[in-house]
């Protein structure tokens, strides 16, 4: 049976005054090297639910566990640091820092994970040469096109080595022949290093692709 990775149980969240229920009791569970799509209609829930599984927001009731530890139980330092080891983030807007270049964009999560600059750079230039970005370490993100500029953000999520990459809708701004290359690498990568995929997606193609689709209606997965 495989490690399980990641799991949420009776996931809630509310929001506001108005008391808007997003989502509405949601059961999920991840394991290692495994491909998983979320599909649904905008306002569904999706986004709302990977910023939970991410650590990005707290529910307001059920509970998130990642690599055995409760994200409800663990806060501030020890959330970030948890963040950094073991998940890595792809949106469908790239997030790169403009005023730094591709390299110092991929090197920054080990940085911020106290590793040296040498070996960061060194981790990140070779991730670069691998999603085919070796001739472009020195530029800046406003220098690349938008399929370089998301797998410079592919690389930066998997800079290290984390056990799940979390992605909204990785492909939503590209072009078909950039969104499979950029699938490709994500591929290649999953099998290579067995890293866990969930991606929000509105893409068919792409989520069956992925292998396993489910589906959200209302603030549930119904499939």
């Amino acid at each position: 049976m495989s490690k399980l990775i990641l799991e949420c149980k009776n996931l809630v969240k509310r929001y506001g005054d108005l008391d808007v229920e997003v989502l509405k009791g949601v059961d999920l569970k991840i394991t290692v090297g495994e491909r998983v799509a979320i599909m649904g209609a905008s306002g569904s829930g999706k986004s709302t639910l990977l910023h939970l599984l991410g650590g990005l927001d707290k529910a307001t009731s059920g509970e998130v566990v990642l690599n055995g530890v409760n994200l409800n139980q663990v806060s501030g330092a020890k959330l970030a640091r948890l963040r950094n080891q073991s998940l890595g983030f792809i949106y469908q807007a790239h997030h790169l820092l403009g005023e730094f270049t591709v390299l110092e964009n991929v090197a920054m999560p080990l940085l911020i994970g106290n590793e040296s600059v040498k070996n960061a750079q060194l981790r990140a230039t070779e991730l670069l040469k691998r999603v085919g970005l070796g001739h472009r370490i020195e530029h800046k993100p406003g220098e690349l096109s938008g399929g370089e500029r998301q797998r410079a953000a592919v690389a930066r999520a998997l800079i290290n080595k984390p056990a799940l990459v979390l992605a909204d809708e990785p492909t939503g701004n590209l072009d078909s022949k950039t969104a499979d290359a950029v699938y490709q690498l994500m591929m290649e990568l999953n099998q290579e290093l067995q890293v866990s995929f969930l991606v929000v997606t509105h893409d068919h193609e792409l989520a069956a692709k992925l292998g396993k689709v489910l589906h959200m209606e209302d603030g549930l997965i119904v499939t």
